[in-house]
Protein backbone atom coordinates (compact mmCIF):
# COMPACT_ATOMS: atom_id res chain seq x y z
CA UNK A 1 0.00 0.00 0.00
CA UNK A 2 1.87 3.06 -1.47
CA UNK A 3 1.85 6.56 1.08
CA UNK A 4 0.08 9.58 -0.64
CA UNK A 5 2.13 11.55 -2.34
CA UNK A 6 2.31 15.15 -1.77
CA UNK A 7 1.54 17.39 -4.83
CA UNK A 8 2.67 20.95 -4.77
CA UNK A 9 -0.16 23.40 -6.35
CA UNK A 10 1.19 26.95 -7.17
CA UNK A 11 -1.62 29.69 -6.49
CA UNK A 12 -2.24 33.41 -6.13
CA UNK A 13 -4.32 35.36 -3.10
CA UNK A 14 -7.62 36.15 -4.75
CA UNK A 15 -7.93 40.17 -3.88
CA UNK A 16 -11.49 40.65 -5.92
CA UNK A 17 -15.05 38.42 -5.29
CA UNK A 18 -17.93 37.93 -6.33
CA UNK A 19 -20.00 36.57 -9.51
CA UNK A 20 -18.38 39.16 -11.79
CA UNK A 21 -14.58 38.50 -10.82
CA UNK A 22 -15.33 35.05 -10.52
CA UNK A 23 -16.23 34.88 -14.54
CA UNK A 24 -12.91 37.15 -15.08
CA UNK A 25 -10.70 34.84 -13.74
CA UNK A 26 -11.88 31.93 -15.45
CA UNK A 27 -11.95 33.59 -19.02
CA UNK A 28 -8.42 34.48 -17.99
CA UNK A 29 -7.46 30.98 -17.43
CA UNK A 30 -7.80 30.71 -13.41
CA UNK A 31 -10.22 28.99 -10.99
CA UNK A 32 -11.53 30.57 -7.99
CA UNK A 33 -10.56 28.57 -5.11
CA UNK A 34 -11.46 28.85 -1.08
CA UNK A 35 -8.62 27.26 1.87
CA UNK A 36 -10.45 26.83 5.26
CA UNK A 37 -9.76 24.83 8.76
CA UNK A 38 -7.47 24.97 11.48
CA UNK A 39 -7.38 28.28 13.27
CA UNK A 40 -6.92 30.36 10.76
CA UNK A 41 -9.86 32.65 8.47
CA UNK A 42 -10.76 31.08 5.35
CA UNK A 43 -8.64 32.85 2.53
CA UNK A 44 -9.57 32.95 -1.29
CA UNK A 45 -7.30 32.29 -3.74
CA UNK A 46 -7.13 31.34 -7.76
CA UNK A 47 -5.18 28.52 -9.50
CA UNK A 48 -4.30 28.18 -13.38
CA UNK A 49 -7.13 25.99 -14.91
CA UNK A 50 -4.61 23.77 -17.37
CA UNK A 51 -2.49 22.45 -13.87
CA UNK A 52 -5.17 22.10 -12.10
CA UNK A 53 -7.26 20.36 -14.61
CA UNK A 54 -4.47 17.64 -14.97
CA UNK A 55 -3.91 16.90 -11.55
CA UNK A 56 -7.59 16.24 -11.03
CA UNK A 57 -7.27 13.45 -13.05
CA UNK A 58 -4.54 11.44 -11.33
CA UNK A 59 -6.15 9.49 -8.63
CA UNK A 60 -3.77 10.23 -5.89
CA UNK A 61 -5.19 14.32 -6.33
CA UNK A 62 -8.06 13.35 -4.66
CA UNK A 63 -6.95 11.22 -1.71
CA UNK A 64 -3.33 12.70 -0.78
CA UNK A 65 -1.73 15.25 1.08
CA UNK A 66 -1.11 18.15 -0.91
CA UNK A 67 1.26 21.60 -0.74
CA UNK A 68 -0.55 24.71 -0.92
CA UNK A 69 2.29 27.33 -1.94
CA UNK A 70 0.92 31.18 -2.30
CA UNK A 71 3.70 33.10 -2.42
CA UNK A 72 6.69 31.46 0.03
CA UNK A 73 4.05 30.60 2.38
CA UNK A 74 3.63 26.70 2.21
CA UNK A 75 0.28 24.93 3.45
CA UNK A 76 -0.77 21.40 3.49
CA UNK A 77 -4.53 20.85 2.49
CA UNK A 78 -6.61 17.99 1.39
CA UNK A 79 -9.06 18.60 -1.86
CA UNK A 80 -12.74 18.57 -0.45
CA UNK A 81 -14.90 19.51 -3.43
CA UNK A 82 -14.59 20.49 -6.77
CA UNK A 83 -16.70 21.98 -8.83
CA UNK A 84 -17.21 21.50 -12.99
CA UNK A 85 -19.07 23.02 -15.55
CA UNK A 86 -22.60 20.95 -16.63
CA UNK A 87 -20.99 19.50 -19.96
CA UNK A 88 -17.62 21.42 -20.31
CA UNK A 89 -14.41 20.17 -19.62
CA UNK A 90 -13.85 23.11 -17.07
CA UNK A 91 -13.07 23.40 -13.39
CA UNK A 92 -15.68 26.01 -11.91
CA UNK A 93 -14.22 26.04 -7.91
CA UNK A 94 -12.21 23.76 -5.33
CA UNK A 95 -12.30 23.57 -1.74
CA UNK A 96 -9.17 23.01 0.06
CA UNK A 97 -8.88 22.17 3.66
CA UNK A 98 -6.15 22.77 6.07
CA UNK A 99 -3.98 20.01 8.10
CA UNK A 100 -2.18 19.87 10.97
CA UNK A 101 0.55 16.92 11.58
CA UNK A 102 -0.80 16.42 14.74
CA UNK A 103 -4.48 15.74 14.13
CA UNK A 104 -6.22 12.86 12.20
CA UNK A 105 -8.13 13.99 9.43
CA UNK A 106 -11.14 11.33 7.44
CA UNK A 107 -10.63 10.95 3.75
CA UNK A 108 -11.80 8.31 1.01
CA UNK A 109 -9.67 6.71 -0.45
CA UNK A 110 -9.89 4.20 -3.17
CA UNK A 111 -9.99 0.36 -3.06
CA UNK A 112 -7.23 -1.39 -5.77
CA UNK A 113 -8.49 -5.09 -6.22
CA UNK A 114 -5.37 -7.40 -7.23
CA UNK A 115 -5.03 -10.76 -8.75
CA UNK A 116 -8.42 -11.30 -9.81
CA UNK A 117 -7.96 -12.64 -13.19
CA UNK A 118 -5.16 -15.12 -12.02
CA UNK A 119 -7.45 -16.37 -8.76
CA UNK A 120 -9.80 -19.54 -8.68
CA UNK A 121 -13.20 -17.08 -8.69
CA UNK A 122 -11.34 -15.23 -11.81
CA UNK A 123 -11.34 -18.53 -13.96
CA UNK A 124 -14.27 -20.56 -13.02
CA UNK A 125 -17.07 -20.32 -15.12
CA UNK A 126 -20.52 -19.18 -14.12
CA UNK A 127 -18.92 -16.68 -11.58
CA UNK A 128 -18.93 -13.06 -11.84
CA UNK A 129 -16.61 -11.13 -9.19
CA UNK A 130 -18.37 -8.13 -8.30
CA UNK A 131 -17.24 -5.04 -6.86
CA UNK A 132 -19.57 -3.72 -4.19
CA UNK A 133 -17.80 -0.31 -3.20
CA UNK A 134 -14.89 0.98 -5.15
CA UNK A 135 -13.99 3.51 -1.87
CA UNK A 136 -13.99 3.63 1.84
CA UNK A 137 -13.28 6.62 4.72
CA UNK A 138 -10.48 6.01 6.42
CA UNK A 139 -8.86 8.32 9.33
CA UNK A 140 -5.63 8.50 10.21
CA UNK A 141 -2.52 11.33 10.61
CA UNK A 142 -1.47 12.86 7.68
CA UNK A 143 2.08 11.03 8.03
CA UNK A 144 0.49 7.89 8.09
CA UNK A 145 -2.71 8.69 4.92
CA UNK A 146 -2.31 5.69 2.29
CA UNK A 147 -2.91 6.65 -1.15
CA UNK A 148 -4.91 3.83 -1.49
CA UNK A 149 -6.18 0.55 -0.22
CA UNK A 150 -5.03 -2.71 -1.24
CA UNK A 151 -7.37 -5.93 -1.26
CA UNK A 152 -5.42 -9.27 -2.93
CA UNK A 153 -7.36 -11.62 -4.50
CA UNK A 154 -5.36 -13.88 -5.85
CA UNK A 155 -6.72 -16.77 -3.63
CA UNK A 156 -10.21 -15.42 -4.10
CA UNK A 157 -12.66 -18.76 -4.12
CA UNK A 158 -16.03 -18.97 -6.34
CA UNK A 159 -18.97 -18.27 -3.41
CA UNK A 160 -17.09 -16.02 -1.29
CA UNK A 161 -16.55 -12.56 0.10
CA UNK A 162 -14.28 -9.95 1.49
CA UNK A 163 -15.84 -7.66 4.18
CA UNK A 164 -14.71 -4.29 4.98
CA UNK A 165 -12.94 -5.90 8.33
CA UNK A 166 -10.71 -7.74 6.29
CA UNK A 167 -9.63 -4.49 4.43
CA UNK A 168 -5.58 -4.74 5.15
CA UNK A 169 -4.88 -1.39 6.75
CA UNK A 170 -1.48 0.37 7.22
CA UNK A 171 -0.43 0.77 10.74
CA UNK A 172 -2.14 4.18 11.64
CA UNK A 173 -4.90 4.06 9.90
CA UNK A 174 -8.41 2.90 10.84
CA UNK A 175 -12.12 2.61 9.27
CA UNK A 176 -14.24 5.12 11.65
CA UNK A 177 -17.72 3.37 10.31
CA UNK A 178 -16.23 -0.05 12.09
CA UNK A 179 -16.23 1.74 15.26
CA UNK A 180 -19.41 1.47 15.58
CA UNK A 181 -21.53 -1.68 17.17
CA UNK A 182 -23.34 -4.04 14.69
CA UNK A 183 -22.65 -6.32 11.85
CA UNK A 184 -25.02 -3.96 10.06
CA UNK A 185 -21.56 -1.63 9.55
CA UNK A 186 -19.60 -4.34 8.24
CA UNK A 187 -20.27 -5.35 4.56
CA UNK A 188 -18.94 -7.19 1.71
CA UNK A 189 -16.71 -4.68 -0.43
CA UNK A 190 -16.56 -7.31 -3.32
CA UNK A 191 -18.20 -10.76 -4.02
CA UNK A 192 -17.39 -14.12 -6.32
CA UNK A 193 -21.29 -14.74 -7.30
CA UNK A 194 -22.88 -17.76 -8.82
CA UNK A 195 -24.80 -16.87 -11.84
CA UNK A 196 -27.54 -19.58 -13.62
CA UNK A 197 -26.69 -20.79 -17.11
CA UNK A 198 -27.74 -18.55 -19.43
CA UNK A 199 -28.01 -15.62 -17.38
CA UNK A 200 -26.77 -12.86 -19.44
CA UNK A 201 -27.03 -14.29 -22.48
CA UNK A 202 -30.46 -13.75 -23.51
CA UNK A 203 -31.57 -17.62 -23.10
CA UNK A 204 -33.64 -16.72 -19.61
CA UNK A 205 -35.29 -13.23 -21.56
CA UNK A 206 -36.30 -15.17 -24.73
CA UNK A 207 -37.66 -18.17 -22.99
CA UNK A 208 -39.65 -15.77 -20.66
CA UNK A 209 -40.73 -13.93 -23.78
CA UNK A 210 -41.91 -17.10 -25.55
CA UNK A 211 -44.12 -18.22 -22.09
CA UNK A 212 -45.72 -14.75 -22.81
CA UNK A 213 -46.77 -15.61 -25.82
CA UNK A 214 -47.90 -18.98 -25.14
CA UNK A 215 -50.16 -18.01 -22.24
CA UNK A 216 -51.26 -14.85 -24.63
CA UNK A 217 -52.79 -17.85 -26.84
CA UNK A 218 -54.51 -20.23 -24.40
CA UNK A 219 -58.13 -19.17 -23.67
CA UNK A 220 -59.00 -18.99 -20.51
CA UNK A 221 -62.08 -20.24 -18.41
CA UNK A 222 -63.18 -16.64 -17.78
CA UNK A 223 -62.92 -16.31 -21.76
CA UNK A 224 -64.58 -19.13 -22.51
CA UNK A 225 -67.84 -18.81 -20.72
CA UNK A 226 -67.68 -14.66 -21.60
CA UNK A 227 -68.08 -16.48 -25.27
CA UNK A 228 -70.93 -18.96 -24.75
CA UNK A 229 -72.99 -16.35 -22.76
CA UNK A 230 -72.46 -14.04 -26.03
CA UNK A 231 -73.35 -16.69 -28.33
CA UNK A 232 -76.44 -17.56 -26.00
CA UNK A 233 -77.98 -13.71 -26.21
CA UNK A 234 -77.29 -13.91 -30.11
CA UNK A 235 -79.76 -17.29 -30.48
CA UNK A 236 -82.38 -15.76 -28.21
CA UNK A 237 -81.81 -12.76 -30.24
CA UNK A 238 -82.60 -14.57 -33.78
CA UNK A 239 -85.36 -16.68 -31.71
CA UNK A 240 -87.34 -13.62 -30.79
CA UNK A 241 -87.42 -12.24 -34.02
CA UNK A 242 -88.32 -15.48 -35.77
CA UNK A 243 -91.22 -15.36 -33.08
CA UNK A 244 -92.24 -11.85 -33.76
CA UNK A 245 -92.10 -12.83 -37.82
CA UNK A 246 -94.16 -15.67 -37.41
CA UNK A 247 -96.70 -12.99 -35.33
CA UNK A 248 -97.09 -10.97 -37.98
CA UNK A 249 -97.92 -12.71 -40.45
CA UNK A 250 -100.84 -14.30 -38.35
CA UNK A 251 -102.23 -10.97 -37.65
CA UNK A 252 -102.02 -10.59 -41.03
CA UNK A 253 -103.65 -13.54 -41.99
CA UNK A 254 -106.81 -12.88 -39.69
CA UNK A 255 -107.38 -9.41 -41.54
CA UNK A 256 -107.53 -10.74 -44.90
CA UNK A 257 -109.70 -13.24 -43.88
CA UNK A 258 -111.94 -10.64 -42.32
CA UNK A 259 -112.16 -8.28 -45.40
CA UNK A 260 -113.50 -11.15 -47.68
CA UNK A 261 -116.52 -11.76 -45.16
CA UNK A 262 -117.24 -7.78 -45.08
Amino acid sequence: MAKAKQTKIPAEMRTDVGKGASRRLRRAGRVPAVVYGGDREPASITIDHAFLLHEAETEAFHSSILELNVGKKKQKVVLRDLQRHPFKPLLTHADFLRVSDDHAIRMHVPIHFVGEEHSPAGKAAGVVISHQVVEVEIEALPKDLPEYLEVDLTNFEPGESVMLSEIPLPEGVIIPLLAHEGEEHDYAVVTAIYIRAGQGTGEMAAEADAAMAEASDVETIGEEEEAEAAEGEEGEGEEGEEGDDEKAEGEKSEDDDKSKKD
